[in-house]
């Protein structure tokens, strides 16, 4: 299956080594993810996987997925349905800002993309108290909220 989808997304991407992306054919690139996709997240997540680094980085911060399929690429997890509703209704785009998902009493957790690598970051609401990047991001962004000291 992988391979019908990358050959399907292959010839979109064949002179796009290094320049930026015309906004058609990052539109063509996603679309024919999408399509062959069918709402099926690790399929998705893995014709992305598939894609050379620049298209990926730019398509993962564009309007042409929503934050959820951006989560979920990152992370291979499914959020709790609030926060999941939440990143389904923003495009990844506002990923570049950063969404705050969750909050606690005291603290906020943001999901957001810096250099192509996701971060999630723990605030007061005044500053950041913690930052986590990469894969596990989220799982220690969650661990963190559950510390005594900020219950």
């Amino acid at each position: 299956m992988r391979d019908a989808l990358c050959a399907s997304v292959q010839y979109l991407i064949m002179s796009e080594k290094g320049a930026a992306i015309p906004y058609s054919r990052l539109v063509a690139i996603a679309d024919a993810l999408l399509e062959d996709a069918d709402d099926d997240l690790a399929l998705l997540a893995r014709g992305i996987d598939a894609l050379e680094q620049p298209v990926r980085d730019e398509l993962l911060v564009s309007d042409q997925l929503n934050a959820y399929q951006v989560f979920y690429y990152f992370f291979r997890t499914e959020p709790d349905m609030l926060v999941q509703e939440l990143l389904d209704l923003e495009p990844a785009s506002s990923l570049v800002r950063g969404l705050k998902i969750e909050e606690t009493d005291l603290l906020e957790l943001s999901f957001g993309v810096r250099d192509a690598k996701p971060v999630i970051v723990i605030s007061d609401g005044d500053k950041a108290v913690a930052t986590f990047f990469g894969r596990s991001a989220y799982e220690q962004g969650r661990e963190f909220l559950k510390s005594p000291e900020y219950r």
